[in-house]
Formats: structure tokens, sequence, C-alpha cells
């Protein structure tokens, strides 16, 4: 297990995670707007990164502002590689559709999570191995009677 890696950056204000645990660091806005409802904006963080080959960062939403405000992501995750030597943003989204929401300068607007990525090697061939899910795709599990929905 990897306890702990040493990441470069450049920020204005150095993600921090809110709790022991917690797999992503909050990132915050640098900039003030409003999001009208169903309007999507791409938002500074201020950060730049240099991640260590072999890992990847993931911009995804926080939850709160998602359950609260229907304040997501556009491209969840987002993926930062780690040859990317740019500002990190977020393409936020407004889904709600009756009330504005205001992002203030320091508001938590997304967390970073950084995991290691393995190289892979595509080796092509004329048949895959058989799986017991098989080519079942979206939707193939079905709902069992008494299941929650």
């Amino acid at each position: 297990m990897i306890e702990s890696v040493d990441v470069p950056i450049i920020a204005s204000q150095v993600p921090v995670y809110a709790h022991p645990g917690d797999a992503g660091a909050d990132l915050v806005s640098t900039e003030a707007l409003r999001l009208a409802p169903g309007q999507r904006a791409l938002v500074g963080t201020g950060v730049r990164i240099a991640l260590p080959d072999g890992f990847v960062a993931f911009v995804v939403p926080r939850s709160g502002l998602a359950a609260k405000h229907g304040i997501t992501i556009v491209n969840s995750p987002g993926t930062v590689d780690a040859g990317y030597r740019g500002e990190i943003k977020v393409s936020l989204l407004n889904t709600d559709g009756a009330e504005p929401y205001d992002i203030a300068v320091g508001d938590r607007i997304a967390q970073l999570i950084v995991m290691p990525v393995p190289r892979v090697t595509f080796v092509p061939v004329a048949e895959l191995p058989d799986s017991p899910r098989g080519e079942g795709g979206f939707g193939s599990t079905g709902y069992q009677t008494g299941e929650a929905r």
C-alpha cells in the first residue's frame, strides 16, 4: 500500500483533506461567479501540479454541493494526466432548474483524488475469455422483486 506521495504544487491555496482518511482533497475557486439554472462555467482553482509518472488525478464533485444545490461537474471525473502542468480548472454545472448558485473566491468547489494507474499493454486476440456477466451492458442486471429502487 502506498502511504504517501509527494506532489509538487503551485497553488494560491493548497488543497487540503477535510478529515483523516478522506480520499479527496478540496479544491477551491479563485473567482467569484453566479451559475444560473442550467448554466455551466469553467472555474479556476489556482492549482498546478506535477504528478509523478504512474499517477493520475481525478477532479470529482463535492457530494454536499450536488445534494443540496445541484452543482456537479460536467466531465466528471475530470482527468489530470501526469504530464499536464497547467492550471486545474473545474467545469461546474448548475443542474437546479430554478435557483442560481453563487460561488465566492475560496469556496470549495470540487475534490482532487490522486491515484496510481498502471500502464497497460493492449494485446489483440481473436476471442475474449468468458465471464459470468458476458456481454451484458447497461441495465442488464435488472431489478429483483422487493429490491430497493
